[in-house]
């Protein structure tokens, strides 16, 4: 799997798209420096108001080139950073890693995988059908969340554009990933 880093973003404010950045340092523990999300315990706005006590496992928002490039297909204008995403990868299937997989930037930051991303409707005041573009249904009914996976910090390091990814799978059985 040939996987790397196309950009990477933060913003220190609760904003929608997180300007690009030369580089973004995690730490262990609590997410992005610098980046609104960062903290031990739930950072998310609207989780945050429902209990802020629970551990943040929303650290680290990655985002797959490919999904941009689909919504790009179909006239949607986004680009990295655009959707909130801290990492814009490109080679890996986000949406289909089992909770736990381990991902490893560059020569030091590791980050688990722990759940998706669901559309909320910020998404519709950033593009009008967005939210929509990024649900589905499977065959059987269920919901298909695309607007990327969450993940916490195991190991800090710095993150750059053009760093390879590495995946290593959890043991089996795998779980699927649920929203968190």
């Amino acid at each position: 799997m040939n996987a790397s880093v196309i950009a990477v973003a933060s913003s220190p404010r609760h904003s929608f798209t997180k300007p690009v950045q030369l580089f973004i340092n995690l730490l262990a523990g609590l997410g992005v420096e610098g980046d609104a999300h960062a903290g031990e315990t739930v950072m998310h706005r609207y989780a945050k108001a429902k209990d802020p006590t629970k551990p943040n496992l929303r650290q680290v928002h990655l985002v797959h080139q490919e999904l941009l490039d689909e919504l790009k297909a179909t006239g949607f204008d986004v680009y990295p950073g655009a959707i909130g995403e801290n990492i814009t990868t490109q080679g890996i299937p986000l949406l289909d890693l089992p909770t736990g997989t381990i991902l490893r930037f560059g020569p030091e930051a590791v980050v688990e995988v722990t759940g998706l991303r669901s559309p909320c409707k910020l998404l519709e005041n950033f593009q009008k059908g967005l939210m929509y573009a990024l649900l589905d249904k499977a065959a059987d009914g269920r919901v298909i969340r695309k607007s990327g996976v969450m993940g916490v910090v195991r190991q800090s390091g710095a993150v750059r554009s053009g760093d390879a990814i590495v995946v290593e799978l959890p043991p089996e059985p795998h779980r699927p990933l649920e929203v968190v």
